[in-house]
């Protein structure tokens, strides 16, 4: 699929926000992270996502991260704002402040908390996908939001010029198949266990959490299905296996993943914002244990891996609160 036909890219990485030790955002450690997963393999950043810790950005924060991206990956990645809001106006606003900072995409997640019926999320995607020229990824995950994207919602939505994929945290590989059988979305695993699978049925690629930490056989997974390898696609898939689950088992994604970015020495603390907390001792021990199984992943070592659990422990309060309008 070429770059006309795909605007998002294939190997997308959901980044994590760098957080200084008190909380605020590590404007250096951000612009040093984008670089080092775009140098790593990734072709688009999901900025200001799930992983991104969207929900305890303000919205200034949110939009100085998009220009942040649009500036390191100067043309090497597209860059994908992802935060959206439950509020339609809000999300609006975030769009059009967005695409004004030079985003290449709009990820929309379903309404989360308010739990509208399917008719009201489908307007809800309509009108932020009406709200901008970008194009549009619409992020189904109904264990963060409480609903899910229902089949019928998803084929409506197909119809709109600017919803071209779906981010698929949901895991219903068959509705997966029907929905590509007939329409001409693009799908994206938002699942880590699960992407080779979703690429095997044919999705374009995947939107990850560990690809955080290793980009690289992301890349060589994608571009092994690309060209038929199964083979090749499975050793990769197998590479990552003990990685994927010590990023997503034990602790939410973002605290484990910016627990071993910083034990690898990647990111200067390993701080989340409250309510998020840094790992348990027993959590942070059942990660490093998952760690000690992580054999040959190309891009990344372990050998000097070294996790500071004082330094992850409890949450931060940023200076300023919540997300703003």
């Amino acid at each position: 699929m070429s770059m006309s036909q795909n605007p998002f890219g294939q190997v997308l990485v959901a980044l994590v926000t760098p957080f200084t030790a008190d909380g605020e955002v590590d404007w250096a450690g951000v612009a040093q992270h984008i670089d080092d997963v775009i140098n790593a393999g990734a072709d688009g950043i999901v900025v200001t996502g799930t992983t991104g810790e969207t929900s305890t950005l303000t919205d200034p924060e949110k939009i100085r991260l998009v220009e942040v991206a649009k500036d390191v990956s100067s043309g090497r990645a597209k860059v994908i704002t992802g935060g959206g809001s439950n509020e339609t106006a809000h999300a609006m606003q975030l769009a059009k402040q967005s695409e004004k900072a030079g985003a290449d995409g709009n990820m929309i997640v379903t309404p989360y908390y308010n739990k509208p019926t399917q008719a009201g999320v489908l307007t809800h995607f309509r009108m932020i996908a009406d709200a901008t020229d970008l194009p549009v990824i619409l992020y189904d995950i109904p264990g963060r939001t409480g609903i899910p994207i229902e089949y019928k919602t998803i084929l409506r939505a197909a119809k709109h010029p600017n919803i071209l994929a779906v981010k698929d945290a949901k895991g219903d590989l068959a509705q997966v198949s029907r929905v590509l059988n007939q329409t001409d979305l693009m799908y994206f695993s938002g699942d880590d266990p699960n992407v080779l699978p979703h690429l095997s049925i044919g999705a374009t690629g995947l939107i990850g959490v560990t690809a955080n930490i290793a980009a690289t056989p992301y890349r060589q997974m994608v571009d092994a299905v690309n060209a038929g390898d199964l083979k090749a696609a499975t050793m990769a898939h197998q590479q990552l296996e003990p990685l994927v689950r010590a990023c997503m088992t034990h602790v939410p994604g973002t605290v484990a993943v910016k627990y071993i970015l910083h034990g690898l020495g990647r990111i200067n603390s390993p701080r989340v914002r409250l309510p998020l907390v840094g790992p348990e001792e027993w959590e942070a021990a059942q990660i490093e244990d998952e760690i000690d199984l992580v054999k040959n992943i190309p891009g990344v070592d372990f050998s000097n891996f070294r996790p500071d659990r004082n330094a992850a422990a409890g949450g931060a309060l940023p200076k300023v609160a919540g997300t703003t309008r």
